[in-house]
């Protein structure tokens, strides 16, 4: 049997990632979000949604430009520490002891302990009630190499053990248990 409950954003897990912002040393700054994600692949866009009271919010509204920065089991203190600090108390880079990197077309600072920044340049921005979508374009993406198999030229995102965020709680992914259509694979192939 299921019980009703009243209407809620109970879609989890989600990814847990750490939004870079500011355009100058002074105001560089980290908001840790999860309510992000892929909108369109050709051209490729994305979204985060952030409520206008946080600290981060007027600075990437004013610059309209964000970088975000895959977090891992390596970065899971700093990912809830950025999440619970505002920017108007703390230096997030300086407490966390995270550098400040150069992106490659947005002046926002990427995150290098980050395995995969992913720079984005807001299109539009939508009210929707506690939080405002920033509909974003990607720009680039910088990957570290470490996770990139010189051979194949594949990103092994799993190595960098990748964190999720499931109603409060911070999580890692756990063992793969299949890849997109391996329902449909001879059995040799499945895996």
């Amino acid at each position: 049997m299921k019980q009703d409950w009243k209407p809620g954003t109970l879609i989890y897990p989600l990814p847990a990632a750490m939004i870079s912002c500011g355009s100058t040393p002074e105001e560089y700054n980290i908001i840790t979000l999860s309510w992000l994600g892929t909108i369109c692949t050709n051209p490729p866009m994305c979204y985060i949604s952030v409520r206008p009271e946080r600290h981060s919010y007027e600075i990437i509204k004013r610059d309209m430009e964000f970088v975000i920065n895959i977090t891992t089991e390596d970065l899971a203190f700093a990912t809830d520490w950025c999440g619970v600090r505002s920017g108007k108390d703390f230096s997030k880079f300086d407490e966390m002891k995270l550098t400040p990197g150069k992106a490659s077309i947005v002046r926002v600072p990427i995150i290098e302990e980050s395995p995969l920044n992913i720079e984005c340049r807001v299109r539009e921005i939508l009210s929707l009630g506690s939080h405002d979508m920033f509909i974003a374009d990607v720009v680039n993406v910088k990957a570290d190499e470490k996770y990139i198999d010189p051979e194949t030229g594949k990103f092994s995102l799993e190595s960098a053990k990748p964190i999720a965020y499931s109603h409060g709680q911070y999580y890692g992914l756990g063992e793969k248990i299949g890849g997109f259509g391996w329902t449909v694979r001879k059995k040799k192939e499945e895996l």
